[in-house]
């Protein structure tokens, strides 16, 4: 019997949405003939191919790009079209805005299942004028075409979802449980020498003026930022490690022999990095927003934090309140191992697939 195929187009393959698709591709590809159409970008790791299993099809966009250029977002859309004729898919799975916008102009009257995951809407980012975030939300409202269902990514996502279209339902990203096999991850605190990190690209979203700040107020404490970006510049506090650009398994090294993750972020989907410390157990404190704030429950399973002062508090408190963390940490390992792994994303994915092909 025939695998049904599933076509996913993504333009932003970098982040947290390239470890979305790596864990539930690979946990899918038993069960369907698994396709990815994508656009490189610089956070796109250089051996990408390797982490997908060797049965997924792989198919390079020529012309996606981040912005908006008529020319090219055209040449994409031809592209797009050329791909699914030859593909002939059974279902159609677009990843974030580019993508979701061109994919739901295309396939907005397709004869297959059609479905749209947003991974942060660009209207909630905090580097664009008002302007173009009106645009940006106006774009989704029009695109929201009544038969194509928009999978959010995160309850919070959800919500904002529910105000464009009617069509909408979520599952919660997750993570690959088994990328951790073989990580080290017995380190133990040292409560007069706290490491404190945070893990994804240094851009405005990631907030590193905000991280920065916060380490200037704790100048005998080791912070690191795992990775690299744009405004790498703004880390000016000289207790700053940055490791530049490293692949998932040096991530997680680094990642293990700290005590605290740190996530100042503007605006989330649903971050990965921030499961990835969940899962490791690392004591995390996170900016309130939507994505973070799904996840994490105040003094629960970590800390929520909504100031630069509320941030310095909380690091500071967590050597006074040693004695609640043992606890605190344990949910949100458990929290992970019982919901965001993409064993549980996937079976979630499959029930809306095969609803879909019913």
């Amino acid at each position: 019997m025939r695998k049904k195929k599933i076509l996913y187009f993504v333009e932003a393959f970098g982040g947290g949405v390239f470890t979305y698709l790596v864990n539930l591709t690979n946990e899918l590809c038993d069960e369907y003939d698994i396709y990815i159409a994508y656009g490189l970008r610089k956070q796109t790791p250089k051996n990408f191919k390797k982490y997908f299993d060797k049965r997924i099809h792989l198919i390079k966009v020529q012309n996606y790009q981040r912005s908006i250029s008529l020319l090219r977002d055209t040449k994409a859309l031809l592209e797009m079209k050329r791909i699914a004729n030859k593909v002939k898919p059974d279902i159609i799975h677009l990843n974030s805005s580019k993508a979701g916008i061109l994919g739901r102009f295309l396939f907005r009257n397709s004869n297959v299942p059609v479905f749209y995951t947003p991974h942060g809407y660009s209207f909630l980012m905090a580097d664009i004028s008002n302007q173009k975030k009106a645009f940006y939300k106006l774009l989704e409202k029009a695109f929201a075409f009544k038969n194509i269902e928009t999978i959010a990514c995160s309850k919070g996502e959800y919500e904002i979802t529910k105000e464009l279209t009617s069509n909408a339902t979520y599952v919660d990203n997750g993570i690959n449980l088994k990328e951790f096999d073989g990580i080290n991850m017995d380190h133990q605190t040292n409560f007069d020498h706290l490491k404190i990190a945070t893990l994804g690209r240094i851009s405005l979203q990631k907030n590193p003026v905000m991280f920065n700040r916060i380490a200037e107020s704790f100048p005998n404490v080791d912070f690191i930022w795992i990775g690299d970006g744009a405004l790498r510049d703004k880390l000016t506090a000289p207790n700053i490690k940055v490791t530049g650009w490293v692949d998932n398994k040096t991530a997680l090294n680094y990642l293990a022999d700290t005590d605290i993750f740190l996530l100042t972020s503007l605006w989330e989907g649903l971050p990965m990095a921030l499961l990835e410390a969940m899962y490791m157990e690392k004591i995390c404190v996170v900016s309130d927003v939507v994505g973070n704030r799904d996840v994490i429950h105040d003094e629960e399973n970590g800390y929520i934090c909504d100031s630069v002062n509320d941030f310095i508090r909380k690091v500071k408190s967590i050597g006074i309140e040693r004695h609640t963390l043992a606890e605190l940490i344990k949910r949100a390992h458990a929290d992970v191992i019982n919901h965001y792994n993409s064993a549980v994303m996937a079976h979630q994915y499959k029930k809306i697939y095969l609803k879909a092909l019913n």
